[in-house]
């Protein structure tokens, strides 16, 4: 899968002068995370993870302590450390984030290669055909990764793999609503169209309209499931 792949050697980038270092397993983690390997609520068990990982219980609390400050865990004492499930403020900051860097790399990206933008809305649309919610959103988050691997920056690839990890969690929450990640799929092939046609203004301005659309859409959903 191409999100995996893409993910994966993210984690690598992020750990290859740390392997095995709290900062390592952080990205490990977190891209398990991003491709919907760890969903919201799931446990993270020390003895599994450190001997999956050849890791020391210390190094992994270590990257527990990080992905907590990215309120990517949850701990809860005297219970354990639990992948979180984002609420409201969490929705708010990942669009807040997601508005400020993924326009300007449509906009500036020196390495935009819009022909593999191309490539991922075909897997889009196959999954949308198939009906697989998993692979339309897997699709989705590959599309927004590679948005913003157009700057070339590690920097902002690494904050983007923080932003997807926390999207995916998001996300598992709309599974019951179809219609949220399919009209998506059209939207984003709609980017593509204009990115091929050279209209780099006019695919950041529609992006920046869908993520605002997309914020409105969940918080709604998430004041729902509360009310319920």
């Amino acid at each position: 899968m191409v999100l995996n792949a893409a993910l994966s050697s993210l984690a690598l980038a992020e750990g290859s002068t740390h392997a095995h270092t709290g900062a390592w397993v952080a990205a490990v983690l977190r891209a398990r995370i991003a491709e919907g390997q760890l969903l919201p609520g799931a446990k993270l068990s020390e003895q599994v993870i450190s001997g999956e990982l050849g890791i020391s219980r210390n190094t992994l609390r270590e990257a527990f302590g990080v992905l907590d400050q990215e309120l990517i865990i949850t701990r809860i004492p005297n219970r354990g450390v639990f992948v979180a499930s984002p609420g409201a403020d969490g929705v708010r900051e990942i669009y807040a984030v997601r508005r400020m860097i993924e326009p300007a790399a449509i906009l500036w990206g020196p390495k935009q290669d819009v022909a593999a933008l191309a490539a991922i809305i075909v897997d889009a649309r196959a999954a949308l055909d198939a009906g697989d919610i998993a692979k339309m959103a897997d699709a989705n988050q590959c599309f927004h990764q590679a948005l913003v691997a157009s700057t070339g920056s590690i920097h902002l690839q690494e904050l983007m793999g923080k932003v997807l990890a926390q999207m995916r969690l998001v996300f598992h929450s709309m599974i019951d609503a179809p219609d949220f990640h399919s009209h998506y799929v059209q939207l984003n092939a709609g980017l593509v169209e204009l990115l091929q046609a050279g209209d780099r203004e006019q695919a950041a301005e529609s992006l920046r309209g869908y993520l605002d659309r997309a914020e409105a859409e969940l918080l709604e959903h998430l004041e729902t499931e509360e009310i319920s």
